[in-house]
């Protein structure tokens, strides 16, 4: 049948098939994002806080290493207020080329949403999720002479006198960790808010408040020094940030977990190939001993954690706190 076939049709039929596969292909190559190019430009990180501050500190580390690994500068752009409001706004509008990440943490992602309306942002629709850099664990601590030197004498004790042992807590996210522990603990302590860490330790120190409950690189010097004893540490498993301190969940609050998380975001649309090869380049310079010895000294434990398990963390621990926040009527302080 085919010997029937003009000759000249059939180069023809094969000339325009050829064509049109190459058409297709060249499309189909366009249409898929491709990391051999990037970064072929400088590359914006956007950290909603202040320069100088621990966050910032350790996206600044991060920085300089992706721009050595890369072979293009990444540089930081600190944009903070509101909430950290200004600098998330910022980077959900952000065009979604892969030249503008920004950071995100427990509080912007979790927190802010269960408590500020009118948000300008929305932690699920507006940012792809790259990777969980560090988590930095929370303390209870107490004065030196408070008499429990663990959590499970000091439930105890908050269970023989009920709201009568008064813990500081100096920002939003240790409440909810306050919070956290009444609940799981089934006991009654009594918050007493500060704005800040400095105010809330100088009252501990001096005794005029017992208890504590703050970050690892805030209470580590002061515990170290003496001036104030650790009674237990935030996160599932012992941490190498805080050897010998035993965590809250094995002294008789099981389950008892709350750390603050340091994330890489990107705007919504940012290629794939893109987000990943970010998130593969960010988990190999974490595993690097200068980067863990530098976090570690900033009281950081490392995560690298891959973009999905961001994302679920997002979505479960708004929820978890979410509930928290309800049940306690806490409000932004």
């Amino acid at each position: 049948m085919n010997s029937s076939l003009h000759p000249t049709l059939t180069r023809r039929t094969l000339l325009l098939t050829v064509a049109a596969s190459t058409v297709v292909s060249t499309a189909l190559a366009q249409s898929q994002p491709t990391t051999q190019a990037y970064p072929a430009k400088p590359v914006r990180i956007i950290v909603p806080f202040p320069a100088g501050q621990g966050t910032d500190v350790v996206v600044r580390h991060l920085a300089e290493q992706l721009t050595k690994a890369l072979g293009q500068n990444f540089y930081v752009d600190n944009r903070p207020g509101a909430a950290a409001r200004v600098g998330l706004e910022l980077l959900a509008k952000a065009v979604p080329d892969g030249y503008t990440i920004g950071i995100g943490t427990t509080g912007t992602q979790t927190i802010n949403p269960n408590v500020i309306a009118n948000l300008g942002y929305d932690p699920d629709k507006d940012f792809e999720p790259i990777c969980i850099l560090g988590m930095l664990p929370f303390l209870v601590a107490a004065h030196p002479s408070f008499p429990a030197n663990g959590i499970a004498e000091l439930v105890a004790a908050a269970k023989a006198k009920p709201n009568t042992l008064n813990m500081a807590v100096p920002a939003l996210p240790q409440r909810i960790g306050l919070e956290l522990l009444r609940q799981l603990g089934d006991t009654q302590l009594f918050p007493v808010p500060y704005k800040g860490s400095a105010t809330a330790l100088t009252d501990v120190i001096g005794g005029q408040l017992p208890l504590i409950l703050d970050s690892v690189p805030a209470l580590k010097p002061h515990i170290d020094s003496g001036k104030i004893k650790a009674l237990g540490i935030s996160t599932l498993k012992p941490s190498e940030l805080m050897p010998g301190v035993k965590p809250i969940a094995d002294q008789g609050v099981p389950g008892y977990e709350m750390v603050s998380w340091i994330a890489m975001l990107a705007p919504r649309g940012t290629p794939g190939a893109i987000v990943t090869h970010l998130n593969t380049e960010l988990r190999r310079i974490l595993q690097q001993p200068e980067t863990r010895q530098r976090l570690g000294a900033l009281g950081v434990e490392i995560i690298g954690s891959m973009p999905n398990e961001l994302a679920e963390r997002v979505r479960t621990e708004r929820e978890k706190w979410g509930q928290i926040i309800r049940s306690n009527n806490i409000q932004t302080e």
